[in-house]
């Protein structure tokens, strides 16, 4: 798996198409996308393009998606992914993630993804933002590890305690929001060291990723930002300053389970409820 991606959350369907093309012609490999986002079709869109433009083979990218929460369940789970399939227009996905643990269904939901793994229909499954006595569950109940535990993660969040059981579990961070928004971005320690070492604050926030083995997604629709967030081989963080940044850990998420009551499928309130969604995918088809 790509250690660099392209995330695109919040992203139109049109936007997501522009932005996976110049990704995959500017050197990324990895592409994360979620039926959640509402983008799938522009994302295969993109990767069609790209490979187009690029002379590359589908075997060339990592192309993940996600359980949308109100398809959790096994045998909804197994019609979403074949409805994924076809929005991407892609025979196979290389990560299929359980987007959030809905609780008394995420289970079923990983047993219906590891008989798809087993199918030989996904290259590698794994889960999002389980936190720890979620993870502690699925390890108890299922047999297959997840490869990937996809969550916020930025210098302001850090994650320390599920980062614990996640190491000793095996299972490879992936970092979404990576960047921690404007108030990362504009710290002062992380600009101090931007100006030292004459890069942008993205680049030494997604470079101290890279060096503690973290796979980022950091999502952009501006091609020089896209070019600039992969520029990362040519510098190295002292160990002095990687200390610095993970020193700016503040435990500050910007989603969790307490943003929500989907999470609960008792709760007469859609499991769905409370996640903007941004969804143009039918305005997107009739172009």
């Amino acid at each position: 798996m790509p250690r660099l991606g392209l995330g695109v959350w919040k992203t139109s369907n049109t936007d997501a198409a522009q932005s996976v093309s110049q990704a995959i012609q500017h050197g990324y490999r990895l592409i994360d996308t979620a039926k959640q986002y509402g983008n799938e079709p522009g994302v295969g869109a993109g990767i069609q393009d790209g490979l187009l433009q690029t002379g590359l083979n589908r075997k060339d990218l990592f192309v993940t998606t996600k359980v949308l929460n109100d398809d959790q369940g096994y045998d909804s789970t197994l019609r979403a992914f074949e409805a994924s399939l076809k929005q991407l227009r892609l025979h196979y996905v290389d990560l299929y993630l359980i987007h959030w643990p809905v609780d008394g269904r995420f289970i079923d939901t990983w047993r219906a993804l590891e008989e798809l793994y087993r199918n030989g229909q996904i290259r590698a499954i794994g889960i999002s933002n389980f936190d720890r006595d979620r993870l502690s569950e699925l390890l108890d109940k299922t047999s297959i590890t997840p490869v990937i535990n996809q969550m916020e993660f930025n210098p302001l969040n850090q994650e320390k305690d599920i980062r614990q059981l996640m190491q000793l579990a095996g299972i490879q961070l992936e970092a979404w929001s990576p960047l921690g928004g404007g108030e990362a971005l504009n710290n002062l320690v992380i600009t101090k060291l931007a100006a030292k070492y004459q890069r942008s604050a993205a680049q030494i926030i997604l470079r101290w990723d890279y060096q503690q083995g973290i796979v980022v997604i950091p999502k952009s629709t501006h091609v020089k930002r896209i070019i600039e967030n992969s520029q990362l081989g040519d510098f190295e963080l002292s160990d002095e300053d990687v200390a610095a940044i993970q020193a700016l850990d503040q435990g500050k998420r910007g989603l969790w389970y307490d943003d929500f009551t989907w999470h609960n499928p008792t709760n007469p309130q859609a499991i769905a409820g409370g996640i903007e969604t941004w969804d143009d995918t039918a305005k997107f088809l009739q172009k």
